[in-house]
C-alpha cells in the first residue's frame, strides 16, 4: 500500500544523486506506506526516504527535486506528474498536521491587535475629546465662545444691547445661578430658545423676554440650558461636532478653523434642543427657588403635556422673593429696543 489510498502502487522512475560529488544514475522511486524507496534497476534498494523528512529543494519548478532532509547531501530529480503530484500531496497532508507553535502566536498577536485597534476607534476619539475639553483654558474658553456668538449674530442679528436691560440680566442671571453665573445674551431672533456655548455663556430668544408676563418663564429656561449643558459641556459638543483632527489641532495649537465655529453657530440656532431628565429638572428648579408651573405652561398653553411639571412645582405653596421687580422687568423687556 501507498501514503494514498487511491494508489495501491506506484513507482517512476527518477535521478538519483548520493553526493554532490557522485554521477547521477537512473533509479526507480516508489511510493510506500511511510518512505520513499529508492532502488536501483536491477531491483536493488538504495536508499529509504521518511516521507515526512522529505525536502523539496525547487518548489514550484520541474522536474521536481527532493532531498531526504534539509541537510542531506542526497537529491532525487523526478519528472512523472503523477509522482510529483503524489509526494506534494503526503507533504502537505503531513505538514497541516505538525504543531504551527509560531502561527499560533501569529495568531494571537493579529487578534491582540485588532481588539486593541478596535477599543482605540471606539474609545480614543471620545477619550481625547473630554481630556482636550477638560484641560482648555477658561480665556481660551471665552475666546471661542465669543467667537461662535459673532458667528451666531450674523446669522440672527446682533445680540440686543438696551444698557438698563443688560444691568437687569445680568442681576437675573446671579439671581438664579448665583456666584460663576453665565453671561445671558439675548438675539433677537432665531428658530431656538437657548443655547450655551463656551466661556460660561448662555444665548436666549428676544420671546422669552417679551412675549411672557414675568421672568419666572426666562429663569426656567435658563434653568434648562444649565442643566443641558452640565450634561454635555458646550465645548465637548463642539468638538464632537468638528471632529478628531480639529480636536487634535486644538490641542497641539490652540487654534481651530473658523469654519468648525460658523458650522457649530448655525447648528445652535437652527436644532431642537435634547431633551433633559424630569426629576433633575425639578430638582435644579428647587434648588434655584423657581416655580416650574409658568415655565410648563409656556411649553405648553394647555398643560397637557407638562402636566408632570406642573403637579411636581417644588415652589408649590412656598413663598419666595420674586425674581426682580415690575420696573426692572419691564426695562428688560425693552433690552431689544422695546
Amino acid at each position: 500500500m501507498t501514503a494514498l489510498n487511491e494508489y495501491a502502487r506506484l513507482e517512476t522512475t527518477g535521478l538519483w544523486r548520493e553526493t554532490p560529488d557522485s554521477q547521477r544514475r537512473e533509479v526507480v522511486v516508489s511510493l510506500g506506506d511511510a518512505t520513499l524507496v529508492i532502488s536501483a534497476m536491477t531491483d536493488t534498494a538504495l536508499s529509504h526516504w521518511s516521507l515526512p523528512a522529505i525536502h523539496r529543494l525547487n518548489p514550484g519548478k520541474r522536474p521536481a527535486l527532493y532531498a531526504p532532509d534539509t541537510e542531506a547531501d542526497e537529491t532525487l530529480e523526478i519528472s512523472e506528474p503523477t509522482m510529483i503530484e503524489a509526494i506534494e500531496r503526503v507533504r502537505s497532508a503531513i505538514e497541516r498536521r505538525r504543531p504551527h507553535p509560531g502561527r499560533l502566536r501569529l495568531w494571537l498577536a493579529a487578534l491582540l491587535f485588532l481588539i486593541t485597534l478596535g477599543i482605540g476607534i471606539v474609545w480614543l476619539p471620545d477619550a481625547l475629546v473630554r481630556q482636550t475639553a477638560s484641560m482648555l483654558p477658561a480665556a481660551k474658553r471665552t475666546e471661542i465662545g465669543q467667537f461662535i456668538l459673532a458667528d451666531m449674530a450674523d446669522l440672527a442679528g446682533r445680540p440686543c444691547s438696551g444698557t438698563r436691560g443688560l444691568q437687569v440680566m445680568r442681576e437675573l442671571s446671579t439671581a438664579v445661578f448665583g456666584p460663576g453665573a453665565p453671561l445671558v445674551v439675548v438675539l433677537p431672533s432665531s428658530a431656538q430658545s437657548t443655547a450655551a456655548l463656551p466661556g460660561n455663556i448662555i444665548v436666549v430668544n428676544r420671546s422669552l423676554v417679551e412675549d411672557h408676563e414675568g421672568p419666572e418663564v426666562l429663569a426656567g429656561f435658563l434653568l434648562t440650558e444649565d442643566l443641558r449643558r452640565n450634561t454635555r459641556p458646550p465645548m465637548r459638543r463642539l468638538l464632537d461636532e468638528a471632529g478628531i483632527f480639529a480636536t487634535l489641532r486644538l490641542m497641539t495649537t490652540g487654534e481651530i478653523n473658523r469654519s468648525h465655529l460658523r458650522d457649530h453657530a448655525a447648528m445652535l440656532l437652527s436644532n431642537s434642543p435634547t431633551p433633559v431628565d424630569t426629576p433633575a429638572l425639578l430638582e435644579r428648579f428647587e434648588r434655584a427657588g423657581v416655580s416650574t408651573e409658568p415655565f410648563a405652561y409656556a411649553l405648553d398653553l394647555s398643560g397637557e403635556s407638562v402636566l408632570h411639571l406642573i403637579e411636581a412645582d417644588p415652589m408649590r405653596g412656598r413663598l419666595r422673593a420674586p425674581l426682580m421687580s415690575d420696573q426692572d422687568w419691564i426695562a428688560l423687556q425693552e433690552i431689544c429696543g422695546g
